[in-house]
Order: C-alpha cells, then sequence, then structure tokens
C-alpha cells in the first residue's frame, strides 16, 4: 500500500475502537494516533482541518471521511469505498495529506488546554450538554433542605417540550433516559431509578456533592463493559506499579508517582468509571475488575488526600474514600464487603453495606470470595503484595496470592516447638469468611498452602490436635517507599 490511512483517536473512545475494528475487519492497514498524548500543534492543526472536537477522524490519504458513523456509511457504499481504498493503494499520500506527527511532539498530559477532545456523542451525551448551558441547573430548596446544582422534574419536562418539539410523555421517557444511562439520578434518593415530571429533583452524577475521587468529571462517551474497561485500566494500572513499586509489590513510591503522567493517565481515566456497564459483567470480570480499581483507589487517595494515621482517620478512609462507579458511590468498604464479600458485615459495621433496595447490591457477588483477602491491599505493610489481576486467570492469580501470602511471615508462621500457629490478623477479623472458628481456619490454611515445609510442618500440627492459634499484630504503617 503506497498511501495511508490515519486514525485520529483518544484512549478509551468506544467509537475510535469501532472505526479501528471496521478497518481491520477490511483488512485495511492504518496509522492510530492518539492525539490526546500530542502537544497543542498537533490537535490545533486537526481541529483547523476538520473543524470538529470529536474523535475519531479519518482519512484516506487526503481524502476525509469523518467520523465513525461517516466510516460506517462508506462500507455501505461499496463503489466508493473500493474508489478509496485503490487510492491508498496505488497512490502516495500527497502534499496536503495530513501526516503522522513526529513523536518529538508527544507529550505527558494536555490537561486544560483549549484544544481537548471527546468522543463521538451519542443523543443523551449531546442532551446532557444542552442541559448544562440551559440554566435549568441551579440551586432547588425543598423544604429546609437546599440541592445544590440540581433541576426540578417538571421544568426538566418543560424545557424538553419546548426545545425539542416532542410531546410531555416522550419527554419523560427522555428523562428516563438520563438516569437508565447513568448520567443522572434523583437528588433526594440516588436509590430511586425512576424519573417523574414532578417537583422531584434530580442532579447530573458529575455535579454531585459526594467526595468520590472522579467527582466533577464528565463522562460523555458511550459506557463501555466493566470487562473491556476494567481490562484496559489493569494495564495502565500495570504500568504505573512498574515504575513506583518495589519489586516485592510491598513499596509504593507515592510521591514519584504523584508527578507521573501514567499516574495522571491513569486518574483522567476514571471518569469513564462513571457510566460503566457493570450489570453484564460475570463474576470472574467482577472479580478482576473491582480487586483492580480497589487497589487503584487506595493509592489514588494516599496520593491525592495523603495516608490515614489513626484509627478514626482509618475509619473515615475505607467508608469515606470512593469512586462513582456505574452511576452509584462505592467506596472502599462498598467494594470489599458489599461486592466482593457478597454484602457481608465489614469490621466494625452495625448493619449489611446494601440494602435490600439498593441497585448495588444485584452488582454484588452472589457468594463471598475469601481469596480477595489476598489481592485486597489497604496501604499498610502488613498487607499483601500489590499486583494486578485479570479475568481470564482470576482465579488462579487469586490462589498465587494466597499461597504467596501464606508462605510468608506475614501471613503464616508456625512453630513447631511452640505447638503454636500464628495467622495474619485478617484471617481473624473475617474468620466467617474462612470457616468461622479458629480450627477451620488453619485447616483453610493448610488446604491453600503450597507444598512446602511450613505446610508439612503445618499439617502434623493438624494430625496432632495439639496446637494453639494466634493472630498476629497489624501493621497499620503505610507501605511507602523509602
Amino acid at each position: 500500500m503506497k498511501g495511508q490511512i490515519l486514525v485520529f483517536s483518544i484512549v478509551g473512545c468506544p467509537h475510535c475502537m469501532k472505526a479501528k475494528y471496521t478497518l481491520s475487519e477490511l483488512n485495511l492497514q492504518y496509522d492510530d494516533i492518539s492525539v490526546d498524548k500530542y502537544n497543542i500543534s498537533v490537535r490545533k492543526s486537526l481541529v483547523e482541518r476538520t473543524g470538529k472536537r470529536t474523535v475519531p477522524q479519518i482519512f484516506f490519504n487526503s481524502h476525509y471521511i469523518g467520523g465513525n458513523d461517516d466510516l460506517q456509511e462508506l462500507v455501505q457504499d461499496k463503489e466508493r469505498l473500493q474508489r478509496m481504498i485503490q487510492d491508498v493503494e496505488d497512490n502516495e499520500p500527497p502534499a496536503d495529506a495530513p501526516q503522522v506527527p513526529d513523536p518529538s511532539l508527544k507529550i505527558a498530559s494536555n490537561a486544560g488546554d483549549e484544544f481537548n477532545f471527546t468522543c463521538e456523542l451519542d443523543d443523551c451525551a449531546l442532551l446532557v450538554k444542552d442541559l448544562k448551558e440551559s440554566g435549568l441547573i441551579s440551586d432547588n430548596r425543598k423544604g429546609l433542605k437546599v440541592y445544590k446544582d440540581s433541576f426540578v422534574g417538571r421544568e426538566f419536562v418543560d424545557w424538553i417540550v419546548n426545545t425539542k418539539g416532542v410531546e410531555r410523555e416522550r419527554a419523560v421517557e427522555i428523562g428516563q433516559a438520563l438516569i437508565e444511562q447513568r448520567f443522572g439520578h434523583n437528588a433526594k434518593n440516588s436509590h430511586d431509578q425512576v424519573f417523574e415530571d414532578s417537583d422531584k429533583v434530580y442532579r447530573l452524577i458529575e455535579n454531585d456533592t459526594a467526595t468520590a475521587l472522579n467527582q466533577g468529571m464528565s463522562s460523555l462517551c458511550e459506557p463501555r463493559p466493566a470487562s473491556e474497561l476494567g481490562e484496559e485500566l489493569r494495564k495502565l494500572i500495570l504500568d504505573i506499579y512498574s515504575q513506583h513499586l518495589t519489586s516485592d509489590g510491598k513499596g509504593v513510591d507515592y510521591h514519584g508517582m504523584k508527578d507521573s503522567p501514567k499516574f495522571q493517565q491513569y486518574v483522567k481515566h476514571t471518569a469513564e468509571l462513571i457510566r460503566v456497564d457493570i450489570a453484564a459483567a460475570t463474576r470472574e470480570e467482577k472479580l478482576a475488575f473491582f480487586i483492580n480499581v480497589y487497589n487503584a483507589l487506595v493509592i489514588h487517595a494516599n496520593v491525592q488526600e495523603g495516608p490515614p494515621t489513626n484509627i478514626w482517620q482509618r475509619y473515615k478512609f475505607f467508608n469515606r474514600t470512593c469512586y462513582i462507579i456505574g452511576g452509584h458511590i462505592y467506596s472502599l468498604q462498598d467494594i470489599e464487603n458489599g461486592v466482593l464479600r457478597s454484602n457481608r458485615k465489614g469490621i466494625g459495621q452495625f448493619s449489611r453495606p446494601f440494602s435490600k433496595n439498593d441497585p448495588r447490591l444485584n452488582i454484588a457477588l452472589e457468594t463471598p470470595e475469601p481469596l480477595v483477602h489476598f489481592a485486597l491491599v489497604c496501604g499498610a505493610k502488613s498487607c499483601p503484595p500489590i499486583k494486578t489481576y485479570s479475568a481470564k486467570g482470576i482465579y488462579d492469580e487469586l490462589k498465587l496470592a494466597a499461597q504467596a501470602f501464606l508462605e510468608s511471615s506475614d501471613g503464616c508462621m508456625v512453630l513447631p516447638d511452640k505447638n503454636e500457629i500464628r495467622l495474619s490478623k485478617i484471617l481473624q477479623w473475617y474468620k466467617v469468611d474462612f470457616g468461622g472458628t479458629d480450627a477451620k481456619v488453619v485447616h483453610w490454611v493448610h488446604d491453600h498452602l503450597a507444598f512446602s515445609q511450613k505446610k508439612t510442618a503445618l499439617g502434623k500440627l493438624l494430625a496432632s490436635g495439639n496446637f494453639k492459634t494466634s493472630y498476629l499484630t497489624y501493621n497499620w504503617s503505610l507501605n511507602a517507599k523509602h
């Protein structure tokens, strides 16, 4: 092929991926140019050439195709498509064709400049943009409560009827779509998933007053499945870890990470968590997704807000450190005890994380997974090493993590001369997940140890029936790399 096909894209854009998949299906080679990785001159040039700030933007030599929808129309027009293909096969790109940018123009971040791009917007995303500019969003008082940055259901319906020229019934359906597409929710009760033509107050999720670390970010791109987004985040997190973790996975360079371009890229990606589709995920996909997000959230909080230093701060850290995921707030406690432990009470909790009417209950695993305790890392020195997990190999990876932790002195110590078994405090705190009694916990540990001298020694103590079980003191010191 003498010519070129260029696809200007951004990381994590579903429409960009669809366009690239279509080109691959046609066996067409293309250059993928991620514009959010280049300096302002590249993006400014693309805006001047196309007049648009959405991606993808696709070119066959100097022929401007447009976005993904335009590409799909081209594919249906067989004759025109063949002419375009023939052109890039037979002719080098002319002088006026766009060029692949020089690698020297790549930058760490373009946050805040005037030539940022977004993915192609669907009808709901476009409506949200219009809503933000409508003046409808304001502070609304209901009784003694003031709902900041909110809008009233009836006023929204009036606005839709007047500006979109539809009947009220259709306007209500549009309001319902905003909730179902995870753009907004009932400002008073986020569990209420019904939009009404009434005095009820609603709010865009990005305008919530909660303290989620991905709060205030816009997520206008089409939501992606948790399996897809989770794997992309896993790879990005793995890159971050490779640069800022000690070789044993126990120490984190929080100071170095704060200024890392990869970490800033990860933070930008957390906007996609807001509308991610979790409902269709399998158990394996939920395990990998939520474990990776939990560990990244802990690091994000330690980098951005600093680590907890006492018991009260630790309580707040686990109960208030949160992301918006799939339209709902998930704290560290919610992820661990609500989702991964199948809605069991956590340490010091008097009730289950999710009530029977909580929509997050539908996301929780049907049964708890004990192995997650060797994968979740709370930021303390007594935690297991930090790793990333993939849905495809999740159980093997979790078993290996359990074996490694239990083989270490942090996880399990066998003292035959004292007839004593010392275990991590984690196994005591979550005893119910490992059988419910000290004896059952010890048997569980034996069953999950790899073949080793420790397992042999533990087996002899179990066979003798003459042993005592104790639990190691938990070291809450920050796992910072020095």
